[in-house]
């Protein structure tokens, strides 16, 4: 088996596919496109200005993985623990992706844009969210819990259920339809 140099393991502007193998190293300016890293080690590897398109991420172990400005599109994120991700720099952007029970706790993921994507039963508590925007965003089950959300928009997200005197929500945006959301724990009537 030939083993793999520190020079092998650092990849720039190529493009990966549902063929290519990933291996553990630094990955900057890569797209992949339709890539299965299901269950996949990714912990330590660095990706820096990558754009992963309909890839398969699910149950990827993510431990001191580091993601700095990274676009997700279409890609499916089952049970991801962000929460064990290099906290430097940490930055993304998701667009119809499915991240139902993924990990956020504790990160630090200010203006993060989550567009048209499932994230039910997601873990945000204690998180600082400040300026995050849930465009068009299904929030069922998901957890706000002591979360810095100030100053993020709800207007189009939905199914979300959070409790305003545990999350610091100033100048957080809602939208009418959904300030059921935030009264839920009331058990009151809304008309």
């Amino acid at each position: 088996m030939k083993t793999q140099s520190m020079q092998d393991s650092y990849f720039t502007d190529r493009v990966f596919d549902k063929n290519s193998k990933l291996i553990k190293g630094e990955y900057e300016n890569c797209t992949f496109n339709n890539c299965n890293l299901n269950g996949l080690d990714l912990s330590e590897s660095s990706f820096y200005d990558c754009i992963f398109n309909g890839c398969d991420f699910s149950l990827a172990k993510l431990n001191k993985t580091t993601f700095n400005t990274i676009r997700f599109k279409d890609c499916k994120m089952l049970g991801l623990r962000f929460d064990t991700c290099n906290s430097f720099g940490l930055s993304f952007s998701f667009e119809g992706c499915l991240l139902n029970h993924a990990s956020f706790f504790k990160t630090k993921i200010p203006k993060t844009i989550f567009k048209n994507s499932q994230l039910e039963g997601v873990d945000f508590s204690e998180a600082e969210m400040s300026s995050v925007i849930f465009d068009n965003c299904n929030l069922l089950h998901a957890v706000f819990s002591h979360s810095k959300i100030d100053k993020a928009d709800f207007r189009t997200a939905y199914n979300y259920t959070l409790d305003p005197e545990i999350n610091f929500i100033k100048s957080a945006k809602f939208a009418m339809s959904g300030i059921h959301g935030l009264l839920s724990k009331y058990n009151i009537e809304i008309e």
